[in-house]
């Protein structure tokens, strides 16, 4: 099992998701959960890829926490 962090950024008309961790893995939806859904897609399609071409799978490293500003 892998676990990797997905950004999701809110556009005008949609959304797109990217992973820090997976350089080139991104997906867009209208809606966050259909963006969220994609992007799991887009991650499995991604992982499957590297196991086809012998690569390694990246390890996670990447991590966000929120900043409270007062």
């Amino acid at each position: 099992m892998h676990r990797f962090l997905i950004v999701v950024e809110k556009a005008k008309n949609n959304c797109s998701a990217y992973s820090p961790d997976l350089p080139g893995c991104v997906a867009t939806g209208k809606t966050r959960k259909e963006t969220e859904k994609n992007m799991y897609e887009a991650i499995e399609m991604h992982i499957q890829g590297l196991i086809e071409d012998r690569s390694s799978i990246p390890k996670p490293d990447t991590i966000a926490e929120y900043v409270v500003i007062k």
